[in-house]
């Protein structure tokens, strides 16, 4: 007999589902595997990292393969099992909660929720930099105007918030179409790296000294990036009752899902090299910067304003899918029980948690302007980045300890058990703790060209610090809300 699982994540203290909390007369809009793949792609491609990779020469693409060892194999088979085992809408939270009880469910939820927070910022400043392509030569003067950052932005993050609102209905066509804006681009640099390979040459020497991996700390910095590159397919285990027949579907997804984003990076960094030396390549602009001189080069400069429209698209597509997953974490994850009733409440109409998605917009406004007080805007984006890193990898921490616990519970037939058994599973667990603990202990370093780095890593610590103080103090304080109401 299998596993029955958790018991029902309340929504709002009523004890039912996201799914069954919808209008029974309103058609209801669950995920299919078409929806589900596109998500994963979505917010497991980020077109920034490929930038990012880039700007670090050839041997990026060995540490790509490297992290997607060390780091995206073992957290894509724990989700597989764990979201097998418990299929139940809530995820990282469920599993933590089984595994370790309430405080650490609720921290991790908290961490989950709150990480977006610098997350959208980071997002949405590498959209609003591409942005400026769609007409280089009359916008190219904002690119160190602080307040065209800060006004895109918050734009950017009141459409997905908006969006999202409206229910998946609405939302999921955001999602969507942001997943499909982000493999055209990348598809874009690949051709027109291989034309100007073709014609030219490659600008970048590929060898075996050019693509080993240097040890120095700046490069084990740069290592940390990518492996939060790879983060995320964890996300739509978040609803999973709002996917169809999600024990089956997850796996699929997240299997083509990763395959697919791999590839991406890899082929997407191959191709901004073979375009541009390393040395010419920018964080924040260099997927643009790549196609924009490789279209010069070879006559193609109609595809630089559609480029650069479909590279801002998917990342304001990728804020809208993570908005629209982690705001479901202060009800179904129980956190309704510290916070006020009206965050585990559905709209009335459009049957969405507003109140999470407004806060997360608010809040989300404010690491704005946080992260770029007293820095460059370059300097604004690396510590958004780094606070992400470390927020977004708390969870992480849990989820493989909970991997690991939990292998000591029964497992039904219709489980998906890691190849390998148990065994397996324990040894996938210790990798996937072992990486992330160094990820979270490198992020806190500032990048060699910060010039002011006390303050660098005064926001990252304090930062993350006090967003890890606010969560355990709701937590507290509401368990002694609790223990009054009982009396």
């Amino acid at each position: 007999m299998s596993d029955p699982g958790p018991e029902p994540i309340a929504v709002g203290g009523t004890g039912i589902s996201v799914a069954e909390a919808q209008d029974p007369n309103r058609p209801k809009r669950v995920m299919g595997f078409r929806d589900l793949l596109l998500f994963y792609v979505v917010t497991g491609i980020s077109l920034r990292w490929i930038a990012t990779a880039a700007a670090a020469g050839p041997s990026s693409i060995v540490i790509w393969i490297g992290a997607w060892l060390v780091f995206y194999t073992p957290l894509a088979l724990s989700v597989i099992e764990l979201s097998s085992r418990y299929p139940n809408e809530g995820g990282i939270y469920v599993w933590t909660k089984r595994a370790f009880g309430d405080f650490s469910g609720f921290i991790t939820a908290w961490t989950y929720w709150t990480c977006n927070l610098p997350y959208f910022p980071a997002v949405l400043y590498f959209a609003a930099s591409n942005a400026l392509y769609i007409r280089h030569d009359s916008w190219a003067h904002l690119s160190g105007n602080t307040t065209f950052f800060i006004v895109f932005s918050l734009l950017a993050l009141a459409v997905a918030t908006l969006l999202n609102l409206f229910g998946l209905d609405v939302g999921t066509w955001l999602h969507n179409l942001g997943a499909l804006a982000m493999w055209i681009p990348v598809g874009i640099i690949i051709a027109m790296g291989a034309v100007a390979w073709h014609r030219y040459g490659a600008a970048t020497s590929f060898t075996f000294h050019s693509m080993t991996p240097r040890t120095h700390l700046n490069d084990i910095i740069f290592w940390s990036v990518l492996t939060y590159a790879f983060a995320g397919c964890e996300t739509a285990s978040l609803m999973g009752d709002e996917i169809k027949n999600a024990r089956r579907t997850i796996p699929w997804a997240l299997f083509i899902g990763g395959v697919t984003v791999t590839l991406c990076y890899i082929a997407g960094t191959i191709g901004v090299l073979l375009a541009l030396p390393a040395s010419e390549v920018g964080n924040l602009q260099g997927l643009m910067q790549a196609i924009s001189s490789t279209a010069h080069r070879i006559g193609f400069e109609g595809v630089v304003p559609f480029a650069a429209f479909l590279i801002t698209l998917s990342n304001i597509g990728a804020a809208g899918a993570y908005l629209a997953a982690v705001a479901r974490l202060p009800y179904v994850a129980g956190i309704d029980r510290f916070l006020p009733p009206a965050f585990g409440a559905l709209h009335p109409r459009w049957k969405t948690p507003w109140v999470g998605l407004l806060t997360q917009f608010v809040f989300g406004a404010v690491f704005i302007f946080l992260g770029q007080a007293g820095t460059s805007i370059k300097g604004a984006y690396d510590v958004l980045v780094s606070m992400g890193v470390i927020t977004y990898f708390i969870p992480y921490l849990y989820l493989f300890a909970a991997m690991f616990k939990l292998q000591g519970e029964p497992a039904g037939s219709d489980v998906i058990r890691v190849p390998g058994g148990k065994p397996v599973a324990y040894a996938v667990s210790i990798v996937g703790l072992v990486t992330t603990v160094l990820t979270i202990a490198v992020s806190v370093l500032p990048p060699p060209d910060e010039p002011n780095k006390p303050l660098a890593v005064f926001k990252i610590v304090g930062g993350c610090g006090a967003l890890l103080l606010v969560g355990m103090w709701l937590y507290w304080a509401g368990k002694r809300r609790a223990g009054r109401t009982q009396q």
